[in-house]
């Protein structure tokens, strides 16, 4: 039997586990580590019904971007299993005509280019000036982007767009949290997790340097200690 506690780990959109290998590799050593796999869903709702069925009863639990939004609809439905939670270079705002019309310009080119011309087009904004000029980080990304379907990618587009609402989830979070940003993330920005802070009491809050939205690969050793500290709160 294992008595180590469990550390769901949530992707973000196009992502995979590629984003938390330095978080797999040093948590592992105290704690059960596990990647939540949302391919083929299409709601974030269906999502974190699928976490919920294969977490065991009790569980830390940290979404990153879209995984965020995961986590929070998790919390939603099973608070009691929620033992710290951690929501990383995210949002809780609904949608906006914005935002629809930005998110279906990259499914175009999804569908008329191909994934390969997708990841090119959408990952370089995701990441801070340093990363963007390392070829090697960023093939890494274009490699992850690469290995989703279109159709995984329009499901996945579809769930962000009918999300459910997440600014009440967020007021009613009473357990140990930790809120983290890349101090240069474009898309979801610092002042974009103002109000997440300000709902959650006692929440750690980390604006980690030198980062973009990819801040658990563009500076793991940061996000990993910040997520040590999280899970010795409480």
């Amino acid at each position: 039997m294992n008595s180590r506690e469990t550390v769901y780990l949530v992707p973000g959109l196009l992502c995979d586990e590629t984003v938390w290998v330095a978080q797999i590799e040093r948590l592992s050593d105290t704690f059960d580590v596990r990647v939540a796999n949302t391919r083929g869903c299409s709601s974030i709702t269906e999502m974190a019904k699928r976490v919920l069925d294969e977490a065991p009863p009790r569980f830390n639990l940290a979404g990153h971007s879209m995984g965020a939004r995961v986590a929070l609809e998790i919390y939603r439905n099973a608070p009691e299993r929620v033992k710290r939670i951690a929501i990383m270079d995210t949002g809780v705002h609904p949608r906006n005509d914005n935002e629809v019309a930005g998110r279906m310009r990259f499914v175009n080119i999804a569908q008329e280019q191909g994934m390969a011309a997708l990841a090119r087009a959408w990952a370089l904004p995701m990441v801070g000036e340093r990363c963007q000029r390392n070829e090697t980080f960023m093939a890494s990304i274009y490699t992850m982007v690469e290995g989703y379907t279109l159709a995984d990618y329009q499901g996945q587009i579809k769930a962000l767009l009918d999300r459910p609402d997440a600014e009440s989830v967020v007021r009613n979070v009473a357990c140990p949290a930790l809120v983290l940003v890349g101090a240069d993330d474009a898309w979801s920005p610092p002042a974009q997790h103002q109000p997440i802070v300000d709902a959650i009491a006692d929440a750690l809050y980390v604006i980690v340097d030198d980062a973009g939205h990819m801040a658990p690969m563009e500076q793991p050793e940061a996000v990993t200690d910040a997520m040590l500290e999280w899970l010795q709160m409480g």
